[in-house]
């Protein structure tokens, strides 16, 4: 398992690894030691569940620099982090060198990388006895939309008309809008070593987008018969009991103290950093909206979360905030890192306002609650139009062509009351609730989802 260091692609391909190594298959998973400790750390699988044969490769790394997130740029997207990115290229050699010694002794060495990490398993072709696959950390409907877009290709007759013409249409994100100059360039450096690819792996499942994966395979096919697995959610679809939870979070005792489905979940992820005048209105959003609330306030995570020089930003909440919601019991913030699925997984949340990172998204599905679709950059506005406009399990709090502007109090007090106290939001509660159902469905023993996991397993140990 080959991750990108950034915690949402470092997380994927870990979990993905237990999925694998719970089939009996040894793993090995490879990055920089800074990357692989936070891998493990914030891993939502419980240490006693671990399997043994996930073995960590702490490869050296050149020193990066770990600049702080620039909370007031109006660009979201996280380019303090491309150094990281820039830095994989040292990640080459000694992953060769990984490969070539595990062919020596192994029938077949089987390579899963992140679709940014093509340049560093390149050198994997020329091993008889390896094989490559391609694990796309997005969504699938955003490979299409990704696609359709660098090809200028109208989206094809199977795309409903409504969908097709707001992907069509000039007001929507492209590909231009989401990304730095920079890291469109890392991206396209990329594509150039993806050669000898033997397949492709999605955290998805087909319960929710087997219709893109299938117009994806249509529209990158190259005449060979790549193969394409959609094993999602990759993360965990049953949340520990009360008794047996591995987190001892204080907010999940908090949680536990609420109505059923009367909470709203806030977090905006590891690579967003906003400014005091939008946190600012954020808390009288939430305050006016009289809705229960948990606030994830963390700051976005730097090249190194473990030190990389500076002072740590202190958020600062509007003053008397935290005491009012205390005093009123209307909700909490959380400062240090949350246990996000137990959190969407709990009775009491009943909405998630959320950037729609693709893990987020998946675990939100996956827990059926419902999504307020805050998007900030990257695959983010994609992902948000699939849950707004095609799933129908979310409302849209922000639209993408105002990306630039702060969002303000009345607006988040309408969308947070919308979805949790209005027939519209009684709706998409319901269509969340019937969707988290099915995709766990899809992993009990006869899923669909545990079925393409099945047949990805026998195909690498044919």
């Amino acid at each position: 398992m080959v991750p990108l260091p950034a915690q949402g692609h470092l997380n994927q391909l870990l979990q993905l690894a237990h999925l694998v190594a719970s089939c009996g298959v040894p793993v090995h998973y490879v990055g920089s030691s800074s990357h692989n400790r936070q891998a493990k750390l914030r891993s939502h699988v419980p240490p006693s569940s671990v399997p043994s044969d996930i073995r960590f490769h702490d490869f050296p790394t050149p020193p990066i620099p770990s600049p702080a997130p620039s909370p007031n740029s109006p660009y979201k997207f996280p380019s303090h982090l491309q150094p990281a990115f820039d830095a994989t290229s040292s990640l080459r050699g000694p992953f060769a060198s990984l490969v070539r010694s595990l062919s020596s002794v192994s029938r077949r060495v089987v390579v899963v990388y992140d679709s940014l990490m093509a340049s560093v398993v390149q050198d994997t072709g020329s091993v008889p006895n390896a094989e490559i696959y391609e694990f796309n950390s997005v969504s699938a409907f955003t490979l299409c939309w990704f696609t359709w877009e660098s090809k200028g290709m109208a989206p094809p007759p199977e795309v409903e008309a409504e969908i097709a013409e707001l992907i069509s249409s000039k007001g929507f994100p492209s590909i231009l809008d989401s990304f730095t100059d920079e890291f469109m360039k890392f991206r396209a450096s990329q594509k150039e070593c993806k050669k000898f690819n033997s397949g492709c792996i999605y955290n998805t499942c087909r319960v929710i987008e087997g219709r893109f994966v299938d117009l994806f395979a249509s529209a990158t096919a190259n005449g060979t018969a790549t193969k394409h697995w959609a094993i999602g959610p990759f993360n965990p679809v049953k949340v520990p009991e009360k008794r047996s939870r591995r987190s001892a979070h204080w907010c999940m005792e908090w949680l536990d103290k609420q109505a059923p489905s009367s909470v709203i979940y806030v977090s905006f992820g590891t690579t967003t950093a906003l400014s005091d005048e939008q946190i600012r209105e954020i808390a009288m959003g939430l305050e006016r909206s009289g809705q229960k609330f948990i606030w994830v306030l963390r700051e976005a995570d730097k090249t190194d979360i473990f030190g990389g020089g500076g002072e740590a930003r202190e958020i600062e909440l509007p003053q008397g905030f935290e005491e009012m919601a205390a005093a009123r019991d209307l909700g909490v913030a959380v400062r240090d890192w949350a246990p996000q699925l137990e959190i969407l997984g709990h009775p009491a949340t009943g909405g998630f306002l959320s950037h729609c990172g693709w893990n987020s998204c998946m675990e939100s599905i996956s827990m059926g609650v419902p999504i307020l679709a805050w998007p900030m950059h990257s695959d983010q506005p994609r992902n948000a139009v699939l849950i707004t406009r095609v799933l129908k399990m979310g409302l849209t709090v922000k639209d993408w062509t105002s990306q630039h502007d702060v969002v303000k109090s009345t607006i988040i007090e309408g969308a947070v009351k919308a979805l949790m106290a209005t027939e519209e939001g009684e709706e998409v509660r319901k269509r969340a609730a019937e969707l988290g159902a099915a995709v766990r469905g899809s992993m009990d023993e006869g899923g669909v989802s545990r079925a393409e996991l099945d047949s990805f397993i026998a195909h690498i140990a044919r």
